[in-house]
């Protein structure tokens, strides 16, 4: 009976591997042979320290200021198109012009440009207005109105610009088509011209479609990223989209949850504790894991022998390794920032394996001890 005890004790530790869990350990995830690979085996491995936290903090997400880098005019061109509304103003030197009137010597004419190109001035006929500038239209009209009016004097002052806009959609206080002024106007301008987001801005995504181009970006790295506030273009499409922040917590934690974020920024640490923490009886505090895909250009920052396998991709899948064994671990946690869709693991300690080993083959023992004090 105990050679039958022993062959089941060895069957049982054969199959430890196969015990059910949360997920790997932390051999698994971090071993030589798979920090030797990164590439065959699709992630990279970078342990949190002092060196990475502080090249992490300097990083600026400029992926979205770069696909529109060089690309867009930044707003309206200062010539003339269709749909630009105008007033046209006109004066004479007699008070009995054609443009006088008792009340002035001038007249105020509101025009629109028409789909063929041309506006209507009254003695001067049609005259081509698209394609020209404001003081180009100004002398048009002037030319044509000499001998006809009584030292003509013209102003053309340009009303609306409406051949030239952008649309502003989704969760915004004021939805709709918007001119573009001949100034520059950038992204935020006019956000803030169609009444900003309904929602806060850091659970608001902006995404700007130009032509074939599309990105999208979080709207608070408008703010905290100038260089993500580009140049808006005429017939540029922005979309705001109420998008609320989380990330997933799994293992040996106390409380397996989906956590939302609750303010605008999220530590490691502040992370642990909505979660309860680490599990007393099953964790490895050397095992703490989070998985994300980052940008290329910050991998390559932190891990220089790793370009070659990034050179060909935005996003790069990486796993991020704490252990809290070492109490610099966690003032580490307070400066590691969490992001949206961010997966937070805690491996389970090898000794909560076995602990799951021996409850499985107690009643085995149970029963072999049973039997063998029946024989005896």
């Amino acid at each position: 009976m105990r050679f039958a005890a022993l062959v089941i004790l060895s069957m049982a530790l054969a199959s430890c591997a196969a015990l059910p869990g949360d997920g790997p350990g932390a051999i698994n995830i971090s071993s030589q042979d798979i920090e030797a690979d990164s590439s065959q085996n699709g992630y990279s491995i970078i342990r949190i320290d002092r060196e990475n936290i502080d090249v992490i903090k300097r990083y600026r997400p400029l992926a979205f200021a770069n696909e529109f880098r060089g690309v867009g005019s930044g707003g309206s061109s200062t010539l003339l198109g269709v749909g630009d509304t105008l007033t046209v103003g006109i004066w004479e030197a007699a008070p009995d012009g054609l443009f006088s009137s008792s009340d002035s010597g001038s007249s105020q004419i509101p025009a629109v440009i028409d789909e063929t190109g041309y506006i209507f001035i009254p003695y001067a006929g049609r005259i081509r207005a698209a394609g020209l500038s404001v003081e180009g239209l100004r002398q048009s009209i002037q030319n044509k109105l000499i001998g006809k009016a009584v030292e003509p004097q013209v102003l053309v002052s340009l009303q609306q610009k409406l051949s030239k806009t952008a649309v502003v959609v989704g969760d915004v206080a004021k939805p709709g088509v918007y001119p573009l002024p001949l100034r520059q106007t950038r992204l935020l301008d006019l956000v803030a011209t169609a009444g900003g987001s309904r929602e806060a801005t850091y659970e608001t995504v902006v995404t700007l479609k130009r032509g074939r181009r599309s990105g999208t970006t979080r709207m608070e790295h408008l703010i905290d990223y100038p260089e993500n506030n580009v140049l808006v273009s005429p017939n540029d499409n922005i979309l705001l989209s109420h998008r609320p922040r989380t990330f997933s917590a799994f293992g040996a934690v106390k409380s397996n949850q989906l956590v939302p974020f609750k303010t605008k920024s999220v530590t490691l640490a502040e992370a642990l504790a909505t979660v309860g923490g680490l599990n007393d009886f099953k964790a490895d505090s050397g095992g703490i894991f989070l998985f994300r895909y980052e940008d290329s250009d910050l991998v390559r920052d932190i891990r220089p022998e790793l370009a070659k396998h990034v050179a060909n991709e935005k996003l790069v899948p990486v796993v991020y390794q704490l252990s809290l064994r070492d109490p610099n671990g966690f003032f580490l946690s307070r400066f590691f920032e969490m992001r949206d869709k961010d997966i937070l693991y805690v491996s389970n300690h090898p000794t909560a394996e076995f602990g799951k080993f021996l409850q499985i083959i107690a009643p085995l023992i149970s029963n072999v001890s049973t039997v063998q004090g029946i024989t005896e």
